[in-house]
């Protein structure tokens, strides 16, 4: 028999994370405030707890995806957890993670889901993991079934800052896509015909961030790609071909402002990972 798992919460990212476990075999306690939303687990085989109590007492993995940090300590009494692992999911903020550690105990994890409900499950989403590493290693197989368990080391905030990084990532990315969409729009072509275009470049985006990641690391940025002078005129003509369709500029238009800043303090004939410089606020604003 695998491993049985409490879940608390029942919220579309909480009934996804129960559904996954009962979907590979393991035998899950749930419990939420409104007790009418655990119907569709029971139905699969979930057992629905009258408290939080009774439901961390039924299994030694108690996983939770709550509203906040705040609803989660005064659903959880420290004391029930006496000898459980405690795994959140709840979304927050890295000091919140590591006030939770303290207050919960040593068997915590803090974690991120990084999908929405309906990616809950695939092997090819990331659920990230910090805190303790004999209680991450004493339940990957359990927390594998909620998708592919990355675990990211000791320190407990450590889930819910690279959260907070990829998100910056995923807006960042996903804006300037739709920066590009518009563009190619306003000549007539649809987004289904640009993104797969879209998505091949990003493999060779990808190999450039493989490339600047020793640069950040060496602090050193050798422009033999193309410099930040060099980008500085490629994004003028970003800007100068969306301005004359009508496109909304204000992102481009920050991004070359960065580039200038960069450009300004020395870095003009460094590649663009110097713009590092910028961001870690090494380079002082204008």
């Amino acid at each position: 028999m695998k491993q049985p798992v409490t879940v608390l919460g029942l919220g579309s990212m909480g009934s996804a994370l129960a559904g996954a476990l009962l979907d590979h075999g393991h035998p899950v306690t749930v419990w939420n405030r409104t007790a009418e939303k655990a119907a569709p687990l029971t139905r699969r085989g979930a057992r629905l707890a009258a408290t939080p109590a009774e439901a961390i007492a039924a299994s030694p993995l108690v996983v939770a995806c709550v509203l906040d940090y705040r609803v989660l300590r005064a659903v959880v009494e420290p004391e029930s957890l006496r000898g459980k692992d405690f795994v959140n999911l709840t979304s927050g903020s890295p000091e919140q993670a590591a006030e939770a550690a303290e207050w919960f105990g040593a068997g915590y994890l803090d974690g991120a889901i990084m999908t929405t409900p309906e990616g809950v499950g695939s092997a090819e989403v990331m659920v990230l993991y910090s805190g303790p590493r004999p209680v991450f290693d004493a339940h990957a197989p359990a927390l594998a079934a909620l998708g592919d368990p990355v675990y990211l080391g000791e320190d407990p905030g450590r889930a819910s800052l690279y959260d907070a990084a990829l998100l910056g990532l995923m807006w960042s990315a996903m804006a300037g896509w739709l920066h590009g969409t518009a563009l190619v729009g306003a000549e007539k072509t649809t987004a289904t015909e640009f993104t797969p275009v879209a998505i091949r470049w990003l493999g060779t985006v990808n190999r450039f961030l493989t490339r600047y990641a020793e640069q950040v690391d060496e602090g050193r940025y050798p422009g033999d790609d193309a410099t930040v002078d060099v980008q500085i005129a490629a994004i003028g003509h970003l800007i100068h071909a969306a301005g004359a369709r009508g496109v909304d500029n204000a992102l481009p238009e920050l991004l070359r402002g960065m580039m200038e800043r960069a450009s300004a303090a020395g870095h003009g004939a460094d590649s663009f990972a110097s713009l590092v410089e910028v961001f870690a606020g090494r380079v002082a604003a204008r």
